[in-house]
């Protein structure tokens, strides 16, 4: 186990600390990214070690190693490569590197400072489940990323750790690198194997199409998350047994975090899963060291600009999806976004939802129109020119994409019913109901701040609902 020093900021945005580094063990090293410091530093000695033995003990060992997906649902990646029907030939492995959720760089940084351990993840998870080919989406603007794992790849394959008889085994894979072309919604799985299939980027209804059915080419597919694959050299090397010593029994290894705002050190962390709460994360002197110019904590986002917003009250909760869940809230792919005492709170849901309203993919009534309605009137209110009805209006609209009760931050402490997460919602996938998260959570932990934006108009009759049309949909009676 490699343990690192005390905090000492990376140019890049990662910042070393004394947690136990599985995924960024190079990322200190400016030349961490070549084949030769991958070698020289134990590099493909997880692959070896996968090659000498059966890839059923293999997928056996990362499946008790319970490696959750870091790309936002939290799966176990062993439990889902049993999913794979049995005898059905070709399969595929698809890697999602697509990071694209506001506040989120952490695959980025990954690919760009350790390519070929990703690489070697991805060979990996090929052997253990027989997949013939993989294929490895970047997003469009991570132009870097695209170079080093470019160079990576080449490199891998003249050195003969992909292509044809790996390391003189009977085991042959290829990695294709497709780049994307900056569509938030190719995060979504189906999206991202509708794009690699050379379709505009949408998701598909499931079921049928669970992509280890019928994914890329009608064939079983694995869609991984760049880290979790990430951790699979490690986990060959050193054992599940060893992975599960470290974070918690239910949620076991380290992960990596993204702190975006108001903090001394934002940037990328590797933090024990399970264990590390984001009291710490945000003002231990070995990750953000507090808020910056001694300003005091407002609010924060636990997961990625889609997740519903949490309070200061809720700093020792620990990065333990079982536990942010009944919360009302969700990790998602590793990102937190820190807002002061300075923070403008209606101007910054308008963000996130203007974020979430442009990237519809249009699919989904609910979310092509919500979402734009959404921004629309959030923006009038934003400007200065929003009445109180604005207000019910914003959640009429919200409650034609997420119907029923919304989860969000203390419920209970503000009278409500607590709802855990995942909400109800009435699209394929989730950038709709993203779109209207922030909004409910501005809403909801900060009415006094839209109050104060909004001007009188005719009260609106308790228990009523306020009819809202959409472009000829009508929402609500």
């Amino acid at each position: 186990m490699t343990l690192s020093g005390t905090a000492v900021p990376h140019a890049a945005g990662f910042i070393v600390n004394e947690t136990p580094r599985i995924v960024t063990s190079r990322f200190d090293d400016p030349q961490g990214y070549a084949i030769e410091r991958y070698l020289a530093t134990g590099g493909y000695e997880g692959l070896k070690a996968a090659l000498a033995t059966s890839p059923d003990a293999v997928h056996a060992e990362v499946r008790d190693a319970t490696v959750l997906g870091r790309g936002g649902a939290g799966f176990p990646a062993g439990v889902k490569w049993g999913f794979m029907p049995k005898d059905v030939w070709p399969r595929y492995l698809v890697v999602n590197g697509d990071e694209s959720e506001p506040g989120t760089y952490k695959d980025r940084l990954l690919m760009e400072r350790d390519p070929h351990q990703l690489i070697e993840g991805c060979l990996i998870a090929c052997y253990a489940v027989g997949l013939s080919q993989c294929f490895l989406y970047i997003r469009g603007e991570m132009a870097l990323a695209q170079e080093r794992v470019a160079k990576a790849l080449n490199d891998a394959y003249a050195a003969g750790f992909v292509g044809k008889n790996i390391l003189g085994t009977d085991f042959s894979v290829d990695i294709v690198l497709h780049w994307g072309a900056g569509a938030y919604v190719v995060g979504e799985e189906t999206a991202l194997i509708e794009s690699l299939e050379g379709n505009r980027g949408m998701p598909r209804l499931k079921p049928p199409f669970f992509p280890a059915a019928i994914g890329l080419y009608g064939q079983p597919t694995i869609v991984n998350n760049v880290e979790t694959l990430a951790n699979l050299p490690w986990i060959l090397n050193n054992g599940a047994a060893a992975y599960k010593q470290i974070g918690t029994e239910t949620s076991p290894g380290t992960r990596m975090v993204a702190v975006s705002g108001h903090v001394k050190r934002p940037g990328v962390y590797e933090i024990l899963n399970g264990v590390t709460t984001f009291r710490q994360l945000l003002f231990d002197d070995q990750y953000c060291g507090g808020m910056r110019d001694g300003r005091t904590l407002k609010a924060f986002v636990p997961g990625g600009g889609s997740a519903p917003w949490f309070l200061p009250d809720q700093l020792d909760l620990p990065f333990e999806g079982s536990q942010i869940g009944p919360q009302g809230s969700m990790l998602g792919s590793g990102a937190v976004m820190v807002m002061d005492d300075t923070t403008d709170i209606p101007q910054a849901a308008h963000s996130l939802t203007r974020f979430y309203a442009h990237e519809s993919c249009g699919k989904c009534v609910p979310c092509r129109e919500g979402g734009t309605w959404l921004e629309r009137i959030l923006g009038r209110i934003v400007d200065g020119h929003g009445t109180k009805r604005d207000l019910a209006l914003l959640l009429e609209v919200g409650r034609s994409i997420c119907p029923g009760d919304f989860p969000h931050a203390a419920s209970e402490r503000l009278g409500l019913s607590a709802v855990p997460f995942p909400y109800q919602m009435t699209t394929i996938c989730f950038v709709g109901p993203s779109a209207f998260a922030p909004v409910h959570s501005a809403l909801t932990l900060f009415p006094e701040e839209f109050a104060a934006r909004v001007s009188e108009d005719e009260p609106i009759p308790s228990g009523t609902s306020v009819p809202v049309v959409l472009k000829g949909v009508s929402v609500g009676d």
